[in-house]
């Protein structure tokens, strides 16, 4: 392919392993990607590159803070000057941004998998990012992504259009996408059905074939903020009308967006119960999966932890947030099976219905995961053969 020259190939917009839905792409990427590109080295451009020093497969790993621009100084000015004449912001997006940009440097093909980052208003950055990238004559692909709708504006589909691939790991991304006229578009999976998983001890008061998982986030708390009384409800109800275990599992546990200071305080109110317990909050995605794989049940709001109970053939429930939610549920189901939307995860009767649904159906469900799931498997494994394509070109 490139003689004996190693393919270098940067994963770019990593959030950092505190968040195992990251984790989880970065991981499974390498896996999946080395499957088919035996020669390539692996760089990670990280905005909390501390996080991320487990990840000893990736050759180098480069702090991607965003750089501060000094007021008053020359290159303040500069960019002032930019924007008042010009309107033109590119400037101080480049300075910012320029720790990224001297990573895109040293590589060969750039990995954009920010997963759901165009999910959330413009991003004017990342477009002048990518603009830099195709001005390097780069290969720029857009790993896994999910993109609704109505995110699609006229600024974000001219960024779209810059990308050599873009890979969308659910149908209703690649229906969005396609309906857009976008043509440099292909359906896979998210690479994290793919993920391996530890499994350690389990913690006391775990009853194997008995505990139900429940994750619930920061995020969709300050979506809809009734939605935690509603999800206090739906413990009592499984408290009182089962005999199952419940554990409160984390997966993402960043400053101002912490799963485990959320589910710390369900926890708080049910300790009694002595059926209730909480995982740590220092585990990575590996770690969680093999205790999220062991549960008979799971109820999750964060989409990697979804992932891994669904690619387990747990039975799931989805406090969902987004398309990609929805678009993942569809594809594993043929409908959006279990899956509430943002406005439905405050109404307790919506709640109790999944789950009693889920349930009586476990049988059901679980027979559709053992079928769906090796063939969503081999559909994320397609991502690789699909940028070896690119990479021939």
């Amino acid at each position: 392919m490139m003689g004996e020259k190693s393919l270098k190939i940067l994963m770019m917009l990593h959030s950092g392993s505190l968040n195992r839905g990251c984790e989880a792409i970065v991981r499974s990427g390498y896996q999946i990607i080395n499957s088919e590109l035996e020669n390539a080295d692996f760089y990670l451009s990280s905005f909390n590159a501390e996080s991320d020093k487990n990840l000893n497969f990736i050759k180098r790993i480069d702090d991607a803070s965003p750089c501060e621009v000094k007021k008053y100084s020359l290159d303040w000015f500069i960019g002032a000057i930019k924007v008042k004449l010009f309107s033109d912001e590119s400037f101080f997006y480049r300075k910012i941004n320029q720790k990224i940009l001297k990573s895109i440097d040293n590589c060969d093909v750039v990995l954009s998998i920010g997963g759901d980052a165009y999910c959330y208003g413009e991003q004017p950055g990342y477009y002048e990012i990518d603009k830099y990238i195709k001005e390097k004559n780069k290969k720029l692909v857009l790993w896994g992504c999910s993109i609704g709708k109505e995110d699609l504006s006229k600024d974000k589909l001219e960024d779209l259009r810059k990308f050599d691939l873009i890979l969308a790991r659910e149908s209703i991304t690649y229906s969005n996408l396609i309906d857009s006229g976008l043509e440099n578009v292909k359906l896979c999976a998210d690479g994290a059905f793919n993920l391996d998983k530890t499994e350690l001890p389990l913690p006391n008061g775990w009853k194997v074939g008995n505990t139900i998982g429940i994750n619930y986030s920061p995020l969709v708390y300050k979506k809809n903020q009734k939605s935690k009384e509603a999800v206090e409800s739906l413990i009592d109800y499984i408290l009182k009308n089962t005999d199952m275990t419940i554990a409160l599992t984390p997966h993402v546990t960043e400053k101002g967006n912490n799963d485990y200071e959320i589910l710390q305080e369900f926890y708080n109110r049910y300790k009694n119960t002595e059926r209730v317990i909480l995982l740590p909050d220092n585990l990575n995605a590996l770690e969680y999966k093999g205790y999220i794989s062991r549960m008979s049940f799971f109820i999750g709001a964060r989409t990697h932890a979804t992932i891994a109970a669904y690619s387990s053939c747990v039975p799931t429930m989805v406090l969902g947030y987004s398309v990609k939610s929805r678009g993942i549920a569809t594809d594993i189901f043929g409908d959006e099976k279990l899956v509430l939307g943002i406005d439905d995860i405050s109404d307790f009767d919506k709640l109790k219905h999944n789950f009693d649904t889920m349930l009586n159906k476990e049988t059901q469900i679980r027979s559709q995961l053992e079928v769906s799931i090796p063939k969503i498997k081999q559909l994320s494994y397609k991502a690789a053969k699909d940028l070896s394509e690119l990479i021939k070109k």
